[in-house]
């Protein structure tokens, strides 16, 4: 059982006031979905949280409504006075003013992985990984949780209804319900004793470089679960899978047992009965969680009823609205999908939700269209490095989709350096090239989205463009990991 849930902070040399007096902490980049899921803990934990980011958004407007003071732009005056801890994301650079004032005035300071690596050695940590369905799976396994009355403490990279569209739950158990992610061998500092993995793939390569140190960072990551504990892995990734005999020898030296997964499993029937989530990655995701919850010992039909009552989360083929335009009916989506192997299975699962006559789901709720609707994909890149290195990967991922635009590459702050024979023109260059039949079209300025799908609609004498715009109906799947979403805004205010 958890010991002290405060443990790791409130007790700890660093706090240097007297004890009545309210600890103090400042998170520098609190509007990343990790920190501030982390925020909300030190806040449930009874501390003054304070902290600072480049510029305002939806969830640094969601922690201000909750009493944490949210500055923004980076200044050394942002950090409280009586400041016992410094939380500082990945992204920042050791010249960043708050940072050098903090090393200044000698408060600690730990990176978003190293505070949560301190949390994970007081609770029975169940951390899931992977390159794809984290999210998804990390919500699933906490529903499932919940349902059984474990209550965990949950910090997870999306928002949940059920949380009251928060990123955190306050759980009051000794279980803590953990998204890990990889980048930057952030995972490495957790201590897990139940450690579930969805896939490996070539993501990250800004970071690894290569395929051969990622999968050394996930074994490493493997030999970090507690003794005594458990591995839940997913047999139908190829990748993962061929670690089989490496992952075999860390479970003998540390007494851990592995469980694989699989679709061919019978379970995915069950599962696929019950699901609400399209798409066949979804039903993978969804059979981790079931796996993981027969190692907790929790009943089958507790487990599968949380599976099947589980709707979605934020920005994972998330229904935002209906927007009119040229008198088609479209419904808009948002989706967090920014690596190939997520964009071709997201788009999969639109088009078997969708689109698939065999489904008897081909026109959307209200619309009245007698044909299945078109699928627009409108995809922001993310991270210059990711499009350089997976370029080709990227040319066949938008298969499933009638219509793609794609928009400007956004760039993330501290990671980026733009090559130019690596951008968005060039990708939709590169696919017209490839695939000359596809109607693919690079859109230079984004406030123009609308005007664009209109052009797109009207009658035209392009034979293909001519049968979209006799269509009644239309799904947009805005996607990306960027700052698609405001765009997302404006296409549903417009």
């Amino acid at each position: 059982m958890l010991k002290n849930a405060t443990l790791p902070f409130s007790e700890s040399a660093w706090i240097q006031e007297a004890h009545h007096k309210p600890k103090v902490v400042h998170f520098i980049g609190i509007g990343g979905i990790g920190t501030s899921a982390l925020a909300q803990w030190f806040l449930a934990q009874k501390w003054a949280v304070f902290g600072s980011d480049i510029s305002s958004n939806e969830t640094t407007q969601s922690l201000r409504k909750l009493g944490i003071k949210v500055k923004f732009g980076h200044k050394k005056g942002n950090i409280p006075q009586g400041c016992a801890l410094i939380i500082c994301t990945q992204a920042i650079r050791p010249e960043n003013a708050e940072l050098k004032e903090a090393n200044r005035r000698k408060i600690p300071v730990l990176s978003y992985p190293e505070a949560i690596g301190k949390l994970t050695q007081f609770y029975r940590t169940i951390a899931i990984a992977g390159a794809h369905g984290k999210s998804t799976t990390t919500a699933i396994v906490s529903m499932i949780l919940l349902k059984a009355g474990f209550d965990p403490t949950v910090i997870i990279g999306t928002k949940l209804k059920e949380f009251g569209g928060r990123n955190f739950w306050n759980g009051k158990s000794s279980y803590l319900v953990l998204e890990a992610d990889e980048y930057g061998g952030a995972f490495l500092n957790y201590s897990p004793l139940f450690t579930v993995v969805t896939n490996i793939d070539r993501e990250h390569l800004d970071f690894y470089k290569n395929l051969n140190n990622i999968k050394k960072s996930y074994l490493e990551f493997f030999s970090r679960t507690e003794n005594g504990g458990a591995l839940i892995l997913n047999q139908d990734s190829k990748i993962l899978f061929s670690l089989k005999s490496a992952i075999k020898k860390i479970a003998k030296k540390k007494y851990l047992k592995v469980h694989w997964y699989s679709l061919g499993n019978p379970e995915s029937k069950k599962i696929r009965k019950i699901i609400r989530i399209a798409g066949e990655h979804n039903v993978s995701n969804a059979l981790a969680a079931f796996y993981l919850s027969r190692v907790l010992k929790i009943l089958e039909k507790t487990a599968l009823r949380a599976i099947g009552n589980y709707r979605g989360s934020w920005r994972r083929m998330e229904y935002r609205g209906e927007s009119l335009i040229s008198h088609v009916s479209c419904l808009v989506y948002d989706d967090y999908a920014h690596h190939p192997t997520e964009i071709e299975a997201t788009l999969q699962a639109f088009r078997e939700k969708f689109l698939r006559p065999e489904t008897g789901r081909g026109s959307p709720r209200g619309s009245g269209a007698a044909k299945p609707p078109y699928l627009i994909c409108v995809f922001q890149p993310h991270q210059a490095e990711r499009l350089k290195l997976l370029f080709k990967d990227f040319q066949s991922a938008f298969a499933d989709a009638d219509i793609t635009l794609i928009l400007p590459m956004y760039q993330v702050a501290g990671r980026d350096i733009v090559h130019s024979s690596f951008t968005s023109e060039k990708l939709v260059k590169a696919i017209q090239k490839k695939y000359p039949k596809k109607l693919v079209f690079y859109l230079s300025n984004p406030d123009n989205l609308k005007k664009a799908l209109n052009a797109l609609m009207l009658p035209s004498p392009h034979p293909r463009k001519s049968a979209f715009s006799q269509r009644k109906s239309a799904i947009v799947v805005m996607m990306g990991a960027g700052d698609i979403v405001k765009y997302t805004y404006s296409l549903l205010s417009s």
